[in-house]
């Protein structure tokens, strides 16, 4: 068994058909046909079925399939950074933001890779914590920032705790709440206006309702949802609707003082739990490092 039977084995799997697997690998297919072979008789078992103009994997070769997917990605990725380090180069790098992180970090990161590491290929996707996790195991994606809470804990996951970062209440400057409240803003009066917010984990609703009964429940709380906290935030600027998120993802418009944090009765203890997120095992490129340093001198409460 080499490499190559493997990478001719994913050519086949992924593709359903010896002649569209062979086309993809510019072989002919009596060729693959071979390798395809070797490899079986090496693993003791046929990896496909062929039948008719068919062709299923076997439990064997279902089995194989994730298997031989990792070692091939890993020897690709292994032979990348080998390239890079003798080159000098940092490699690219494609990172997953979840809502709270992408406010804080996505433009900063972008412009930081630009003025100072012009050459390296960075790329930044949004999206639910779900897809995103996804993308990571197909390998689309090299690293996530995301609440861990929003992630179920599994052996081929590496997580790094970064930082807790508080999370409040905000409104406009000038909106009615602050007239009516000198001081502490009661749980209820927040009930008179749209309150906008990303989903929320189930452990971030239990909170909520501890603090303030059922009423609180973010399932009935919240009235303007998406993933996108600065687009929450622009509402919030221009309506009577109130934010509820991380406070650090407004923390421009609380410096300008076009936004204010209200000081709740009783005082909001929830926060988000932040978190790089990588496959475990995985080669890292040189680039991951510098990322590492920007999220973690970054994201302070």
């Amino acid at each position: 068994m080499n490499l190559r039977h493997l990478q001719h084995w994913l050519a086949l799997a992924e593709t359903g058909s010896f002649s569209r697997a062979a086309e993809k690998l510019h072989i002919t297919q009596s060729a693959l046909s071979r390798s395809i072979q070797v490899l079986e008789e090496d693993l003791g078992g046929a990896l496909v079925d062929r039948v008719g103009k068919k062709n299923e994997l076997t439990p064997l070769g279902q089995s194989v399939l994730a298997r031989a997917r990792r070692i091939v990605h890993e020897a690709q990725e292994l032979k990348q950074g080998a390239a890079l380090l003798q080159q000098g180069g940092l490699g690219s790098l494609r990172v997953g933001l979840g809502s709270g992180p992408g406010a804080m970090l996505m433009t900063p990161w972008l412009c930081h890779m630009a003025e100072h590491h012009p050459t390296v290929h960075v790329s930044v996707s949004r999206g639910p914590t779900e897809l995103q996790l996804l993308q990571l195991r197909e390998r689309q994606l090299d690293a996530l920032v995301v609440d861990v809470r929003r992630v179920v804990i599994a052996p081929d996951l590496s997580i790094e705790h970064i930082a807790e970062m508080r999370a409040g209440f905000l409104c406009r400057q000038g909106h009615p709440i602050l007239a009516r409240h000198s001081g502490q803003v009661p749980f209820d009066s927040l009930l008179d206006y749209p309150v906008a917010s990303t989903p929320l984990s189930q452990e971030v609703a239990r909170i909520m309702v501890d603090h303030y009964g059922p009423r609180a429940n973010p399932a009935q709380l919240t009235t303007v949802q998406c993933e996108e906290i600065s687009s929450l935030i622009d509402v919030v600027r221009q309506t009577n609707a109130i934010f509820l998120g991380i406070v650090g993802a407004a923390r421009q418009g609380l410096a300008d003082g076009t936004l204010v944090e209200l000081a709740m009765d009783p005082p909001f203890r929830g926060g988000a739990r932040l978190a790089l997120i990588t496959l475990a095992g995985r080669t890292e490129l040189p680039v991951m490092a510098v990322f590492r340093e920007f999220v973690s001198s970054q994201l302070v409460d």
